[in-house]
């Protein structure tokens, strides 16, 4: 059976290396923040964004009990803002989005109003040989649309400077899926 978690650390790792710099898009409780920051280790730099006040104090709580590096950064903003605070090239970038795990409302979740600004955003912060990978929750009314919208604008990106791709499970239309953007 195809494990989507497994497989998205897959794609990760082969383009983040100790030294880079990652983004967690959406920190929530952070799982993705300690892969990341476990992964570029001590000389790398991972940055994570949230809105939620509780998701940076539940993040703060998994790195010190997972004994990452202090290599990281939590930042209380949306994540159409990284650019304002993220100034070098970027390997690899997560977005996981929908409503933050445990948090006991499913109501606030990420928004097509920033989640595509975002996501352009991140395409044009990618450095070269990078990846940013994109965890789509279709099972509610505004992740089916977010996904649809993200789907859209991949497709418009030149296939001579980005390699797109979309894995989901076919015969689980609700399942979360995800997509690469791959620099070239």
């Amino acid at each position: 059976m195809v494990d989507l978690l497994t497989l998205q650390k897959k794609f990760i790792l082969s383009h983040l290396k100790e030294g880079d710099t990652a983004v967690d898009f959406t920190m929530g409780n952070g799982h993705d923040t300690e892969f990341l920051s476990k992964t570029v280790g001590t000389s790398g730099k991972v940055f994570a964004f949230d809105i939620q006040p509780k998701a940076l104090c539940s993040t703060a709580e998994n790195l010190r009990r997972g004994k990452c590096p202090e290599n990281w950064r939590l930042i209380l903003a949306s994540h159409h803002r990284a650019a304002e605070f993220v100034k070098e090239p970027v390997k690899a970038g997560m977005f996981n989005l929908g409503y933050m795990p445990g948090s006991g409302d499913k109501s606030l979740t990420t928004m097509r109003k920033t989640t595509l600004p975002a996501v352009q955003s991140a395409v044009g912060m990618l450095a070269d040989d990078a990846i940013l990978l994109v965890a789509v929750y279709p099972g509610h009314p505004e992740g089916a649309l977010e996904g649809c919208e993200l789907e859209k604008y991949f497709s418009t990106l030149s296939r001579f400077k980005y390699c797109v791709a979309k894995f989901c499970m076919l015969n689980s239309p609700t399942s979360p899926y995800f997509m690469i953007c791959e620099t070239k």
